[in-house]
Formats: structure tokens, C-alpha cells, sequence
């Protein structure tokens, strides 16, 4: 489908700030969860709490692959831009029903069960935005561009995380209490997901198709079926393997870094709110910078960089970071460790994108990276608190390097996809 470089531009950006929106609403979860875990999970045990609600979330992860085949499967046979559309609308429900429920105290057990219904439709949500964004950014931008255009999938991505953990720091240091944030005041952002999300629907509907869809129902109902992804085994295998190591480094430094500050580290809620946000500021500007690189030099020089530099760098700069109370230390650890993880995140959209043809591309790219990222990604988290809560917090730096090795092997062994791309119309 031939663009214009405007309507390209308009394109990209348009799909970018609806993943914004997604992920800030798939986050706020994670920022705020020292703040509601009692509230559904009442224990009296910071590290149980927090257990139970990073269990939540790897439920919500659990159902990324059925979200990824789901939308992958609409996206390839009714076009991108209404699966993005659907996408965000139930990413927007999870939210509002999450923003609304009573605690354990008023209605029992039924609070952590709604709980896990809303993550669940959350988790299907997201599952099928990440793999119909990554498609809809690559197949907009040209190939000369597509490395730089793509990145900013994963700067919206940060982007949202930062919004969320912006609207946390604004609760905590201007607005409520510590009391009111226990309370009541962790409902707000959940609340405001909703709402925005409603207007994301509004700007997606503007937005420009990326390939051409056939009309007639027999040629749609041979787009995106398993057994048309079945026809690329390796570059299913290929997905799930370099997702491995880059999804658990990745959900590591950004997602679960705000709690094991506060209760490894030893930093309070405040601070470790102040070096996350500030870290991710920099992991977010970094993103096009990588993806323009990948545009020069390829994609895989840049895979291969993060796998051997994460595995080799992770375990020391855990034990560091575990035993650090300064809170530049921190920043400077975290920001190593993210600046190595930027070489995977910043291309990983694209490079998924390349190995898959036009007619099963989303889902290609989406029911994969799902079930790599629900098994791995999803589960850091609440292995990092299993450990520690074991008294072997230790084992998780190594199995987290250990992931990161696995993943080496695809990247050394997988042709560059720069080279061997195949998305249309180039």
C-alpha cells in the first residue's frame, strides 16, 4: 500500500500514543501494588502480599498467547487498525472494573477473584496489542527507516510505565497521604486508564490501514490461521527464543526493580519510585537511538551485544544493587543494565515483523511472543519474590543470566533480518 512520508508519519505516531495508553493502564498495576496488595490480599506480611499480587499479574500473563492469537488472528484477516481498536477497548474495561471493586474486607474472597477476571481481560488485551502494534509500526515505516520508526513501539511502551509511575509520584508527593494511598488513592490511576482509553478508541479509529485486505471471505479465511503460521516453524522458534532472554532482563530492570529497591535494597517507597522513574526516562530516550543503529549496522550485531553483555553483567550487578543505599549507585547500576537490555527491546518488534510474510504477520508475530513472554516474562516477578522468600534471592540473578545465555544461541545462529526482511512492498 503506497503512503505518503506525512500520512506515514501521522500513521506511526497515531498507533504509537494508542500503546501508550495500553500500557500505562497494563502498569499501573505494578506501580501501585505496595499500595492496594493489602487491600485484596490482607496478611499482614509485605513480601506474602506483594507474592499474591505478582501472582495476579503472571495470571494476566498467562492469558497474553489467547490474546495474541486472538487479535493476531482478527488483525491479519480484518486489518490492523481495527484490532488495535478492540484492543484498547478491553484494556479500558480491565481497568474501570479494577478502579471500581470493593476490597476483602467488604466482599471477601470475591475481591481477588474479580481481580483476576480483570487482569485476565487485560492479559488478552495486551497480548493482542503488542504483536498488532509491532505489525502496523514495521509494515508503515519504510525499509530504511523501519529500525528507527519501530523503536518508538517500546518508547510509548516506557512512556506508559513512566506515566504511570508520573501519576505515583504526583499521589504520593503533592496530593494524599501515605494513608490516603492505602486507602483509596490507589484507585485513581486505574480510574484515569479507563478514561483514557476511551479517547485512545476515538484516535485509532483515524488511523490509515497498513496492508490491503482482501474482500472476499474465502482469501480472508486463509489469513492468520495456525495452520498458515505452521508453514514457518523456524521463525516461530526464532520468536520464542530471542524473546526468552530480552522479556525476563526486561520485566527485571523496569517492572520489578521499584520493589526489590524497597524491599531488598532497603530504599524507601518514595525513592525507589525517584530512581525508577528517573531510569526509565533514559531507557526511553534511548530507544530510536539503538533502533537507528540497527538501520546502519543491522539486527543482529545488536542481539548479539545484549546476549553476551546481560549474561555476563546481570549477576554482579544484582548482588551490587542488593547492597547499595545510595540512590545514585542504584541509578547507575539499573541504567547499565537497561542501556544493555535497550539493544534487544529497541528492535525486537521489527526483527519479529521481518521473519513473517503479509497474510499471518500479527499473529506470527503475536501468539509467540505471548506465550515466550506469559512463561518468562510474566513469571519474573513472582520467582524474584519465590526465592527471596525462600532465602535464596540470589538464584534469580543467575537464572535470570542463565535466560539470557539461552537466548545468545538464537541470536548467533538466526540470519539478520535487516537482510533477509520479509515485509512487502519495499
Amino acid at each position: 500500500m503506497q503512503q505518503t512520508t506525512a500520512s506515514r508519519i501521522k500513521s506511526i505516531i497515531g498507533g504509537s500514543l494508542g500503546n501508550l495508553v495500553e500500557w500505562y493502564d497494563w502498569y499501573v498495576y505494578s506501580a501501585f501494588s505496595l499500595y492496594f496488595a493489602h487491600a485484596f490480599f490482607p496478611s499482614g506480611n509485605q513480601t506474602a502480599e506483594l507474592l499474591d499480587t505478582a501472582g495476579v499479574f503472571a495470571i494476566g500473563f498467562l492469558m497474553r498467547p489467547i490474546g495474541g492469537w486472538l487479535m493476531g488472528t482478527f488483525a491479519d484477516r480484518r486489518g490492523r487498525k481495527t484490532a488495535l481498536t478492540y484492543s484498547v477497548l478491553l484494556m479500558s474495561l480491565g481497568s474501570l472494573i479494577i478502579a471500581v471493586i470493593p476490597g476483602y474486607k467488604q466482599i471477601g474472597i470475591a475481591a481477588p477473584i474479580i481481580l483476576v477476571l480483570a487482569r485476565v481481560i487485560q492479559g488478552i488485551s495486551v497480548g493482542g496489542e503488542y504483536g498488532t502494534s509491532a505489525t502496523y509500526l514495521s509494515e508503515m515505516a519504510t525499509k530504511k527507516h523501519r529500525g528507527f520508526y519501530s523503536s518508538f513501539q517500546y518508547v510509548t511502551l516506557i512512556m506508559g510505565q513512566l506515566i504511570a509511575l508520573g501519576v505515583l509520584v504526583l499521589l504520593q508527593r503533592v496530593f494524599l497521604t501515605e494513608a490516603q494511598l492505602h486507602a483509596w488513592g490507589w484507585r485513581i490511576p486505574f480510574g484515569i486508564g479507563a478514561f483514557l482509553a476511551i479517547i485512545t478508541i476515538y484516535l485509532r479509529r483515524s488511523l490509515q490501514e497498513s496492508v490491503e485486505i482482501a474482500k472476499d471471505e474465502r482469501s480472508i479465511a486463509k489469513r492468520g490461521t495456525f495452520s498458515e503460521l505452521l508453514k514457518h516453524p523456524k521463525a516461530v522458534l526464532t520468536v520464542i527464543g530471542l524473546t526468552l532472554g530480552g522479556t525476563v532482563a526486561f520485566y527485571t530492570f523496569t517492572t520489578y526493580m521499584q520493589k526489590f529497591l524497597v524491599n531488598t535494597s532497603g530504599f524507601s517507597k518514595n525513592s525507589a519510585t525517584l530512581i525508577s522513574t528517573l531510569t526509565l526516562v533514559v531507557f526511553m530516550l534511548i530507544q530510536p537511538v539503538f533502533g537507528f543503529l540497527s538501520d546502519k549496522i543491522g539486527r543482529k550485531p545488536l542481539l548479539i551485544a545484549f546476549g553476551i553483555l546481560g549474561a555476563i553483567t546481570t549477576v554482579p550487578i544484582l548482588y551490587f544493587l542488593a547492597d547499595t543505599h545510595n540512590v545514585w549507585v542504584a541509578f547507575a547500576l539499573i541504567m547499565l543494565a537497561l542501556l544493555i537490555v535497550s539493544a534487544y527491546t529497541s528492535i525486537n518488534a521489527v526483527v519479529k515483523a521481518e521473519l513473517f510474510p503479509a497474510n499471518v504477520r500479527a499473529l506470527g508475530v503475536g501468539f509467540p511472543y505471548a506465550i515466550a513472554v506469559s512463561l518468562f516474562g510474566g513469571t519474573a516477578e513472582y520467582i524474584a519474590l519465590l526465592f527471596k522468600n525462600e532465602g535464596h534471592q540470589g538464584w534469580f540473578y543467575w537464572y535470570v543470566a542463565g535466560c539470557i545465555a539461552v537466548s545468545l544461541i538464537v541470536y548467533v545462529s538466526m540470519l539478520d533480518t535487516q537482510k533477509y526482511s520479509k515485509i512487502e512492498g519495499e
